[in-house]
């Protein structure tokens, strides 16, 4: 199955010059979701994790259930104010903005195995604040994965020391 014709494509959204890709296409397709998870949960089972971590909010749609299908605990990264507890912070650059993410201080104990999950690698800023993150916990980032990655925004090279996987690549 080509999971790319699942998704849509939206040019000048959320400003001009962007082009978002819409998973919610994706996602309403029983089967197309399942094939999608079912790669990733793929390589979250060479990895041999904990913990399953995904921020807000896409990184929940995806996260969640690759998370119960590796049978391990899901842990949420939320933009600031979301948390009930003691939360850590981080700022980060997005391809149109800046914003920051949080999660609760006792999300992650030191040494556990994380799978950091997310809809989309652009330009790198979510998922190196969320690496951060997981870091800060003394937690190991034992990889990870994408449903989309767009290639020429170069938000791999934020990730070059960790074992990085997408089901699928735009340029």
């Amino acid at each position: 199955m080509d999971l790319r014709n699942l998704i849509r494509v939206i040019n000048d959204f959320p400003e001009p010059g962007i082009s978002f890709k819409d998973i919610t296409t994706l996602l309403r397709d029983a089967e197309g979701f399942r094939v999608a998870i079912d790669q990733l949960v793929d390589y979250g089972k060479m990895r041999q994790v904990d913990l399953v971590v995904g921020p807000e909010a896409r990184g929940f749609v995806i996260g969640a259930p690759l998370a119960y299908a590796l049978g391990v605990g899901f842990v949420p990264i939320r933009k600031p104010g979301k948390l009930p507890a003691e939360t850590m912070r981080k700022e980060y650059s997005l391809e149109y903005g800046k914003d920051a993410l949080e999660m609760h201080r006792d999300a992650i104990q030191p040494g556990e195995r994380v799978l950091i999950v997310d809809d989309l690698l652009a330009t790198g800023g979510t998922i190196r604040s969320s690496v951060d993150l997981v870091e800060q916990l003394g937690g190991v980032v034992a990889g990870i994965c994408f449903l989309i990655e767009i290639s020429s925004l170069n938000g791999r090279s934020k990730l070059s020391s960790y074992d990085v996987h997408t089901v699928i690549q735009y340029d």
